[in-house]
């Protein structure tokens, strides 16, 4: 039964490094890159419409 744990916690390791890999761009050179890993984030404020009409207003 320990061994079974043991082996399925290494493999969630195992897919979370990879994850992360995948987040990072280590394997855009084999073309797995993640959907926008082109863009910044000054690219996604330029994306905003009209952003002076936001409101903050304070909690009830």
């Amino acid at each position: 039964m320990r061994d079974r744990w043991r082996v399925i916690v290494v493999l969630l390791v195992l897919a979370n490094l990879g994850y992360f890999a995948w987040r990072q761009g280590a394997f855009s050179a084999f073309g797995f890159q993640p959907a926008r890993f082109s863009e910044t984030e000054p690219h996604r404020v330029d994306l905003q419409v009209r952003p002076e009409l936001l409101q903050l207003r304070p909690a009830p």
